[in-house]
This record gives C-alpha cells, sequence and structure tokens, in this order.
C-alpha cells in the first residue's frame, strides 16, 4: 500500500489523463514535454505498485483497461478536488471563509433568503467568492441555540434575549404581527366578539415544534391542558390551519393572501399577543489578549446586507403566494 501512495501522485496521474486523451504514449509525451520512454517507465511503475494493468498495449492506441478507466475516473476527481482544495486555502487566506453556517428561523421571507444567496454567489463572477453557504431551517430558541452551540455562524430571526453569551452579537430585525386565524370551516370561524381562554380550551391548538436540543424549548400562546397537535414547520402550521385541524397565531405577513382569499379567518382574542421582536446575531472570534479578531469577508457581507432597512423589512414581510 505504501508503493502506491508513494507512486499515486497528481503528476502521475495528470499523465494517466494525458495519455489517455490523446490516445497514445508519443503524443502524451509531447504534451507533457516529456520522452515516451519516460511515460513508459511511470506508467510501469504503477502498474507494479497496484499490481494491475493499466493499459491495453496489442495496439497502437493506448487504451485503457477497465483497471485504467477506473483510476482514470478516481484520478480526475481526485485532482478536481485537489484544485478545489488549493483555491479554497487561497481565498481563506485572502479573508474569505471556507463555509458560512446561516441559521434562519421558520418566519422569515425564504424568498429574500435565498435572493440574498443569489447576490452572493454573484460576488466577483464566474468564481463567486469560493465561500460555501450553508442554510439551516430552524425555529423559536433553536434559531439562537444553533449560534450559541457553534453550528451556525450567523441566526437570522433569532428571538430578542435580555443576555446573549461571550462571543455573541446581535441587533434588531424588527417586529412581527401575529394573527389568531382559523379556516372558514372551523367552528372557531364565525362570531364577533373576542375569544376567551375558555372558549379556545375546547378546540385543539396548532403549534410548532421548538428545533432547540439544548436550550428551553419556547411554548407560545398554549393553555393547560389544551389538545395540540405538533409540526416540525411554520408552512406545516399554515397548512393546518386551511385544512381547519386547529387553531392559533399565525405570522401576519405569511398568510396576508390566505385570509384576503378568504381561506382563513381572523378572529380577536381576548389574550392580546403583543408583535414579536426578532433579530439578527453572529459569532465574534476574539485573539487571546481580548481583542476583537476581524470578520470574515463572507459573514461581513452577509451583515452589510442585514444593516438595510429594506432588507430587514423584506426578511419579514415577503412570502411566498398561497399554501393550497
Amino acid at each position: 500500500m505504501s508503493d502506491a501512495r508513494n507512486v499515486l501522485t497528481p503528476d502521475a496521474l495528470a499523465m494517466m489523463d494525458a495519455i489517455a486523451r490523446t490516445g497514445s504514449f508519443a503524443a502524451a509525451a509531447r504534451e507533457l514535454g516529456k520522452v515516451p520512454s519516460a511515460l513508459t517507465y511511470s506508467v510501469r511503475q504503477l502498474e507494479d505498485a497496484l499490481d494491475v494493468l493499466l493499459f491495453d498495449r496489442s495496439s497502437r492506441q493506448a487504451r485503457p483497461t477497465a483497471a485504467g478507466v477506473e483510476l482514470l475516473s478516481e484520478g480526475r476527481r481526485l485532482l478536481t478536488q485537489m484544485d478545489a482544495v488549493a483555491n479554497r486555502v487561497r481565498r481563506v487566506a485572502s479573508g474569505w471563509e471556507t463555509e458560512l453556517t446561516i441559521a434562519v428561523d421558520g418566519v422569515i421571507s425564504r424568498i429574500t433568503v435565498f435572493e440574498l444567496c443569489e447576490a452572493f454567489y454573484d460576488l466577483n463572477a464566474p468564481g463567486g467568492p469560493g465561500t460555501r453557504l450553508r442554510l439551516r431551517s430552524e425555529v423559536l430558541a433553536g434559531t439562537l441555540e444553533a449560534l450559541t452551540s457553534g453550528q451556525a455562524d450567523l441566526a437570522i430571526g433569532s428571538a430578542a434575549a435580555a443576555t446573549l453569551p461571550a462571543g455573541i452579537q446581535s441587533l434588531p430585525l424588527g417586529e412581527i404581527e401575529f394573527v389568531f386565524a382559523v379556516a372558514p370551516h372551523h367552528p372557531l370561524a364565525t362570531g364577533d366578539a373576542p375569544l376567551t381562554d375558555d372558549e379556545l380550551l375546547r378546540h385543539r391548538a396548532v403549534a410548532v415544534a421548538d428545533s432547540a436540543q439544548r436550550l428551553t424549548p419556547i411554548t407560545v400562546n398554549l393553555l393547560p391542558g389544551q389538545d395540540v397537535l405538533t409540526v416540525a414547520s411554520v408552512p406545516s402550521k399554515i397548512e393546518a390551519h386551511l385544512r381547519g385541524l386547529g387553531c392559533g397565531f399565525l405570522a401576519e405577513p405569511m398568510v396576508r393572501e390566505h385570509i384576503a382569499a378568504g381561506l382563513l379567518v381572523v378572529r380577536r382574542v381576548q389574550r392580546h399577543r403583543a408583535p414579536t421582536k426578532l433579530g439578527y446575531a453572529w459569532r465574534c472570534v476574539t485573539f487571546e489578549d481580548g481583542r476583537p479578531a476581524p470578520l470574515g469577508k463572507a459573514l461581513h457581507w452577509w451583515l452589510q446586507q442585514l444593516a438595510s432597512q429594506a432588507t430587514r423589512q423584506a426578511l419579514l414581510e415577503r412570502h411566498a403566494g398561497l399554501i393550497i
């Protein structure tokens, strides 16, 4: 195995690729600026180390055997990966992160998030900044937990917290209104008087499971003893409301079109719910002496976009069309 590792060098893989592409040792030698005998010797070294025949020498053309085809396929993949690693290392040295993970709360506009992704990938086109983006979908306390646990570098839509752990900075994103809404065929759809807790208690609520694993999960507007249908995402909660499977509060911008189309009915409730304040937060690295380390260029770019009032408003207000 050590002999195979010693001979399976990037140069050897590139030589194999040149022979297969040109169809002969002589043509490959001319392309690589070597003599044919040097290529023949190198191929024999590869074959001896791997104990396989890589090229069929029975004809005038250099045709790879089945083993040769496999080595060519894997070799080309490895060469591509090595080039990619070299490019990423150069980008990291220039300040661009290899990867940036963004935790996005379920009430945030996916349209706007993906538009920001498009703009990010267009930087310095055609290659872009080279930073790989990873988006995480979170709910309630899970959005901030993804950041504090080190699983994300940026959290968009995190609930406003009185105190934040060391190494985390946060700024306001804005407020989002919630409305109590049910399907037109739901028993609570009719009436003018504000709904009391006693009335709500007799009907099933729909709740989104908090995605937090370590932080204390957040429970919002559920009454003790109330039947609850728990779903995994905000779109699933909206779907459950549309089907009349339960009742509860929904982010108004996300269901605005459903309400206008008559697919959901808004009812007043005695249990008033104030607008929810949301923020965005990011991880800050410090040196041993306490000085803040410079932000990576990718994170810096996203924070620049979030500094725009128009962007923050779009993240809260712009949502896809009807879910039917």
